[in-house]
């Protein structure tokens, strides 16, 4: 059963920063043959728009295994949860961060949690993830912690 679900999409904004491959890309190619370039700089930005949408990281509670992007790990070994807000989260990935920890992070998302690991055989201390919806993911950890 799935307690929580949340994929990191990119904000729209980055989509509008990315046309700028397409002046680019036309720029390059326009000596060569005007409508190789118009059409190399429009897949040019679809493809890069496509792994923009298909790299997009998921955060999940499922069954008792909570996944953060190709992380996972059973919500028994966790331990403490912590919200953080976009103060306390640039310093948990700066200078407070322990070079061990797994770090899940989309710079677009500015508010995040970070989540003890009590396992003794995971070398990473704690995660830090950064989600759009802090609350309710820590909730939801400590909710399906209680229930194993």
């Amino acid at each position: 059963m799935t307690s929580y679900s949340e994929r990191l999409w990119p904000t729209p904004w980055l989509f509008v920063a990315t046309l700028l491959i397409l002046p680019a890309v036309a720029l390059a190619l326009t000596p060569i043959n005007v409508t190789v370039a118009i059409i190399s700089a429009i897949l040019s930005y679809l493809i890069v728009g496509a792994i923009m949408l298909l790299s997009a990281p998921k955060i999940s509670i499922v069954d008792g295994v909570f996944t953060a992007g190709p992380a996972r790990i059973p919500v028994a070994m966790l331990g403490a949860v912590d919200e953080l807000s976009d103060t306390e989260l640039r310093v948990a990935i700066g200078p407070g961060c322990d070079a061990r920890a797994h770090l899940l992070i989309r710079g677009w998302i500015h508010s995040g949690v970070r989540v003890e690991i009590t396992d003794p055989a995971d070398p990473a201390p704690y995660w830090v993830l950064t989600t759009r919806r802090p609350a309710e993911l820590a909730a939801a950890i400590l909710k399906a912690r209680s229930a194993t």
